[in-house]
Parts: structure tokens; C-alpha cells; sequence
């Protein structure tokens, strides 16, 4: 009867618990509930991951993702190519570690309050809903990845922002939407990869949803932490988790990719460039 009774608690116990626990996940997610966790790394070891990759090319790095099982995984929309080519010293490829940012359509006014001077406005709904607040985090080696309207014409990436973001050791810009003055963009040679060209302002277009948490780029899931190269053949974004052992097989690609192409190059009694040294 002892034992009857203690298994009538226990029960009732697991119940109840379970009752509040459920209750306190519905409340949770209510509030709102992210499920893919958001891992931190130190400069240090982004420093080594990215020493890895520093002659790769996105062709190498799609075949290492292949030999980890991983085929497709990573490939970028081709529609997000690179906005300037450098086809003398490369300068629009580049190679560098994911933060990440995700702006949506606002539902807030797109115009000033009767009365209210458009200037203030703007500088409001900058600094208020659709600001940068990412900017915080990048180091050097950091690649921004920019998941934006791209349905809208929106220029959330323009010359002044852009050169701001490199002067903090951005290496790169990756966006699935679009950007505006791509012409000085060129002149200053930040790698920038997007859809479209964008005209318009982010103020009552766009507003921030979230800084370093996981983005859509292109069909592609790109995480904080994760490798981003993007060179002449578009983007590929590599997980960090199998970061060093793709890179090990891309670099052996590289090596016999390297190797085949200079004895033909001397074959043919061509100069030797830098892709083949």
C-alpha cells in the first residue's frame, strides 16, 4: 500500500511538473524562441582557421565540401556575384569569418511626422530602427553578411558605410539584396558581393531584426563563425564545424590544381603569374 502511494505521488509530481514546464515553454515561445544556438570564437582561433584559407579559392573550397560530404552545401545563389572584379591583383577576392546581420520590411511611417524637419527623421530612424549596431563586432578578418529585403530597392550598403565597416577589419560584404554608389564602392576596393544595385535609403524601408544569428544568404545558412570566401566564382560559406577539415582537402586540390597549370604554362612558354606559384 506504501509502495502504491508513493508511486501515486511521483506521478502526480511528473504531471504537475510537466504541466509547468510545458506552460513555461508555451509562455517562451510566445515571447519569441531561437533553436540554433549562436557560438562565440576568439580572434585567436578565427586567426588560425582563416591562415588556412588564405590562397583558396571558392572552386577548391566547393570540392573540400564535397570530400567531408557536404556537396552543394555553402554554394551561394550565383545571381550574388561580385559587384567590381580586379582581374590584375585580385583585390575583390576575399576570405574572412561571418558576422552576421538581418534587416526586414518595417511596417513603421516612411515619412516624417506633419511639421517634422525629414532630416531629423531620418537621422532617427537610423539611429532608432534600421542601425548597425553589428558594427560592434567586427575585427579583423570579419566578413559581413547582410540578409536584406531583397524584394525592395533598398541601398543599405552605400560608399561611406561600407569603407567605415573595412576600417574595422571587415574583409568583405556579402548581401543577398543590394547596394548603392557601387561606382566609389570599386574605387575603394572592399570586396562586395550582391543581387542587384539598390538606390534608396533603409529609413522607411528596412529595419534591423537581429545581429549574429543565423541568416539566409542565397539558399545558403550562413552562422556566426562560419568561413565566407568569395572570389571572381561568387560565394561559398563554409560550416565552421568541418572548417579545417575542408580546408585541408581544398588546399591539396589547390596544390595539384597549381602544379598541373604551371607545367602547361611552361609548356607553352608563358610568363608565370601568381596563380600558379
Amino acid at each position: 500500500m506504501k509502495n502504491l502511494i508513493m508511486l501515486f505521488i511521483f506521478l502526480f509530481a511528473t504531471m504537475f511538473f510537466s504541466a509547468n514546464a510545458q506552460k513555461r515553454d508555451k509562455e517562451s515561445l510566445a515571447k519569441g524562441m531561437n533553436f540554433i544556438e549562436t557560438k562565440t570564437y576568439s580572434a585567436e582561433d578565427d586567426t588560425k582557421i582563416l591562415e588556412l584559407y588564405k590562397t583558396l579559392r571558392v572552386a577548391d573550397v566547393s570540392d573540400g565540401l564535397d570530400m567531408v560530404g557536404l556537396p552543394g552545401t555553402g554554394l551561394v545563389d550565383p545571381a550574388i556575384h561580385p559587384d567590381w572584379v580586379d582581374l590584375k591583383d585580385f583585390s575583390h577576392v576575399f576570405r574572412g569569418i561571418s558576422v552576421t546581420v538581418r534587416y526586414v520590411p518595417t511596417q513603421k511611417p516612411a515619412l516624417p511626422a506633419p511639421g517634422e524637419d525629414f532630416s531629423k527623421w531620418e537621422g532617427n530612424f537610423y539611429n532608432t530602427f534600421s542601425h548597425e549596431a553589428f558594427t560592434d563586432l567586427l575585427r579583423p578578418g570579419s566578413a559581413i553578411v547582410i540578409d536584406d529585403v531583397e524584394e525592395r530597392d533598398i541601398g543599405s550598403i552605400g560608399s561611406n558605410n561600407i569603407l567605415f565597416w573595412y576600417s574595422l577589419g571587415g574583409v568583405g560584404v556579402v548581401t543577398d539584396a543590394g547596394a548603392r554608389d557601387t561606382d566609389e564602392v570599386a574605387l575603394e576596393r572592399v570586396p562586395l558581393y550582391v543581387r542587384k544595385k539598390g538606390r534608396g535609403i533603409r529609413p522607411g524601408r528596412n529595419e534591423i531584426e537581429s545581429v549574429n544569428r543565423p541568416v539566409s544568404i542565397g539558399g545558403v545558412l550562413v552562422c556566426p563563425g562560419d568561413v565566407v570566401i568569395g572570389d571572381g566564382d561568387g560565394v561559398v560559406v563554409v560550416p565552421r564545424a568541418v572548417a579545417e577539415q575542408v580546408a585541408k582537402y581544398a588546399n591539396e586540390i589547390l596544390t595539384k590544381d597549381k602544379a598541373g597549370r604551371k607545367a602547361l604554362y611552361e609548356s607553352l612558354g608563358r610568363p608565370l603569374d601568381k596563380t600558379v606559384k
